[in-house]
């Protein structure tokens, strides 16, 4: 096996994608090891005594044509999912687009190898856009004259990758889980720091060129089992009922709602798990000896890099901050749900006392406990249960003092006085609340990329010195 101990020349080696979830854990264990390494990013950062940062455009050849210019083996970690629905839709065609450019940019360039990180799934199904895309890449980039190794990884877990995210905020806001039939799908999840070895070992082993080599972690699981094994590390219970009809679309918006993951992001993840992903070739493990993190362990670490994340503060010029409009909502949710008590101790009607009203009143209670436990979670889905609550709370108080104006009574019989005053009062804390969760609610992504709303995926580019692209700490 002939290895590369020493490089040919500073920088040879270049990392695309070098401010992405794998790039940047790739890009430091390379000058850990003693490499001096070229970074490519669509922004420019300044340059290190080991790292010289380019910027380029992967949808610009002359761009990448400067990037490769002198590099030897090219990491390729690009990809398209991020930006808006529009965007995503057409993810498959840039991600061609931009494996064509770089395939020319690195030919005209002369560089030597290009090193690929794919997706695993059988060949033999029928892929899931998200994984069509990810093996049309490699069989673009292999087309060429310039040996690629292709690495294909099942699961990722690490603390700013989007699987792990989806499966960490899923297990920590819901104690109880209605699941598509895809989380009995079998998976062989892999620790992002062996997916760094491995890439630097194929980069290594010049026997590798040209091979499609298949990675995975010591444990092969269901999403299922793996969700459970991420309970367990947190000491709590999870209950799982699987429905059939949850269709990928549906789990995307409903990740959309739970976690910090968009929609636009979870769709493609969730369409990748839907078939198994395990490994059936183990040549990249003899090629490649790795040792493998257990996904317990694998859990724990991305956990703990997790209490790292800088918490998010409020924007320049921003009127409002997050976190005082989040208080304002859990303010006006318990003020609500107050005020509604008032009925069976201030209000003299007997309607309240009647079965639909009665009914009504526990759904409007239960629902209200809903909002405010996800809403001290973080979670869209509060802000938008408690926006939903508001609009609906300060129809009924208006309407029950629609006497006030037209002499007639619509929710039960005529109000006293009192409980006019009372309806009056309700109805501006339930327009309150609809104001902070508005704000919350659409908020809530510019804060999660701290500074400016840029793509928020595994991938997405941050500004220097800001949080990783997962979190819900906001200061």
């Amino acid at each position: 096996m002939s290895e590369i101990v020493t490089q040919t020349k500073p920088y040879d080696i270049l990392v695309t994608g070098a401010s992405g979830f794998i790039g940047k854990k790739l890009l430091n264990k390379l000058t850990d090891s003693g490499f001096t390494v070229t970074a490519m990013s669509r922004s420019k950062y300044p340059d290190t005594e080991t790292v010289k940062r380019v910027q380029a455009d992967a949808f610009d050849v002359d761009s990448l044509t400067q990037a490769t210019t002198g590099i030897e083996t090219a990491f390729y970690l690009l990809h398209s999912m991020e930006g808006s629905k529009k965007e995503w839709a057409e993810f498959a065609n840039r991600e061609k687009q931009q494996a064509q450019n770089f395939l020319k940019a690195a030919t005209d360039s002369g560089v030597k190898r290009i090193i690929y990180l794919g997706g695993l799934v059988n060949e033999g199904l029928e892929l899931s856009k998200h994984m069509r895309s990810r093996h049309d890449v490699g069989k673009i980039l292999a087309s060429g004259s310039i040996p690629v190794t292709e690495l294909r990884a099942s699961v990722i877990v690490g603390a700013e990758g989007g699987s792990y995210a989806m499966l960490r905020y899923l297990v920590e806001r819901l104690p109880f889980m209605v699941c598509p039939k895809w989380v009995k799908s079998q998976t062989q999840p892999i620790a992002v720091e062996n997916v760094v070895d491995y890439l630097i070992g194929a980069m290594k082993n010049s026997e590798t060129a040209g091979k499609i080599l298949e990675i995975g972690g010591p444990d092969t699981m269901t999403y299922e089992q793996l969700m459970r094994l991420y309970s367990s590390i947190l000491n709590r219970n999870l209950m799982i009922i699987q429905i059939p009809f949850l269709t990928p679309r549906l789990s995307s918006y409903w990740i959309d709602l739970v976690t910090p993951v968009k929609a636009s992001l979870a769709r493609p993840l969730v369409d990748s798990l839907v078939h198994d992903s395990v490994v059936k070739d183990k040549t990249g493990q003899k090629m490649i000896p790795v040792q493998l993190e257990h996904m317990t362990q694998a859990i724990q670490t991305a956990r703990e890099e997790a209490k790292s994340f800088n918490s998010i503060s409020k924007s320049e010029g921003e009127k409002t901050s997050y976190k005082m409009n989040q208080k304002i909502l859990l303010i006006t949710l318990c003020a609500m749900a107050f005020i509604g008590t008032t009925y069976y101790w201030l209000d003299d009607r007997t309607d309240v006392w009647e079965i639909p009203w009665l009914i009504g009143s526990l759904i409007w209670y239960a629902a209200i406990l809903f909002a405010i436990s996800f809403v001290k979670q973080k979670a869209r889905l509060g802000y938008l249960i408690g926006g939903i609550l508001a609009w609906v709370t300060l129809a009924f108080w208006l309407f029950d003092n629609f006497y006030v104006v037209f002499e007639l009574s619509l929710v039960a019989s005529e109000p006293s006085l009192e409980i006019t005053i009372r309806n009056f009062i309700g109805a501006a804390i339930a327009g309150l609340a609809i104001f902070s969760s508005h704000n919350v609610f659409h908020k809530v992504r510019v804060y999660q990329v701290r500074g400016k709303p840029v793509s928020e995926s595994a991938s997405a580019e941050v500004p220097q010195g800001a949080r990783p692209v997962y979190n819900t700490d906001f200061s």
